[in-house]
């Protein structure tokens, strides 16, 4: 939006007063020599200009330029003192956040317990690009991740195309490779994306349905959550948790409770807050809290001011130069 312009204004208006003293002491000083008598007696300009008709010079009209340039000299002086500035406002602009979305992709997130018949990434991307769309201002992201992270879709305000890139986030292969939860390395990654944003709140919400089951075996390549914490807090990346899912399904086939040790401390240790969703609409809800936590700060209307204080000042100057030059040369007055 283009700025609104609010005018000029003067930051001290008090020295205006001094260009009235001197404009008034200016012109007593000019009445004075007016009315002082000369060294030596002299017809005045009455008696030649009287019966004889003589008319006034060009040099007799404008006798009191000089003195007028000099008032005006001093009126200049005094506005530039003054300080005048020219003031414009610009609408705020509402602070929006860098967000990375990281989505877990294992194997585990096929399973249908969120909601009858849609597995659980498949609501997790659904509510995500739903977050995503409500977030107008904010450049959000997508990583996708389970042994390895990777970027699906850069910060953008072009949440259409993150919500397309959203739903083309597929699970891995069950017992394949790829097929592990690797969180450390997960958000390690996105804050490191994250390094160089500028963004008045730099965020990642992590989605999983796992605990850690990569960095567990204290190889010098794997990143825990702890360290990945520690990334964050030293980057100033504020990291949300949240756990899919009442259970979580062993090799075996077996059910066992959700470990979420790890990532309750990841979001404690960066600012963050840690969520758990059993089914869709606590998920809904989970989102709902993260956008109430990262809602806009207090924009204030930015103002510039320029000052001016330069030209009457010049101007000033200029004046004054013009008046001594007309006093020395074509409007000298003899004693």
């Amino acid at each position: 939006m283009a700025a609104t312009q609010v005018g000029f204004v003067l930051l001290a208006p008090g020295w205006l007063v001094a260009g009235v003293v001197a404009s008034g002491l200016t012109a007593a000083a000019w009445w004075g020599r007016r009315r002082q008598r000369g060294a030596v007696p002299f017809a005045g300009a009455a008696f030649v200009l009287g019966d004889a008709g003589l008319a006034a010079s060009c040099r007799q009209r404008l006798s009191l330029l000089p003195a007028l340039l000099t008032l005006l000299a001093w009126w200049s002086w005094s506005l530039a003192l003054a300080r005048p500035v020219f003031v414009t406002t610009a609408p705020p602009t509402p602070p929006g956040r860098d967000v990375l979305l990281c989505l877990d992709r294992s194997s585990s997130m096929l399973a249908t317990d969120l909601a009858r018949g849609r597995t659980r990434l498949d609501v997790g991307k659904q509510l995500a690009a739903e977050f995503a769309a409500g977030r107008p201002h904010d450049r959000i992201g997508c990583v996708e991740f389970a042994r390895h992270a990777d970027l699906r879709c850069p910060p953008t305000l072009d949440h259409t195309t993150l919500g397309e890139l959203l739903q083309a986030v597929q699970p891995v292969a069950k017992d394949g490779p790829e097929d592990a939860t690797a969180i450390g390395g997960a958000v390690a990654f996105a804050a490191a994306l994250l390094r160089r944003s500028s963004a008045a709140g730099r965020v990642v919400v992590l989605m999983t349905d796992g605990d850690e089951n990569v960095a567990v075996a204290g190889l010098p390549r794997e990143i825990a959550p702890a360290a990945a914490a520690q990334l964050c807090r030293s980057l100033g990346v504020r990291v949300h948790t949240i756990v899919l899912g009442r259970q979580q399904t062993r090799a075996d086939g077996s059910a066992a409770a959700l470990d979420t040790r790890a990532v309750r401390e990841l979001a404690a240790d960066t600012g963050g807050r840690f969520f758990t969703a059993g089914d869709a609409a606590a998920l809904r809800s989970v989102y709902a809290a993260i956008d109430a936590l990262e809602g806009a700060e207090f924009a204030v209307a930015e103002v510039r001011r320029a000052e001016w204080y330069a030209a009457p000042a010049g101007l000033g100057l200029l004046l004054l130069l013009l008046a001594g030059l007309l006093r020395r040369s074509a409007l000298a007055v003899l004693p």
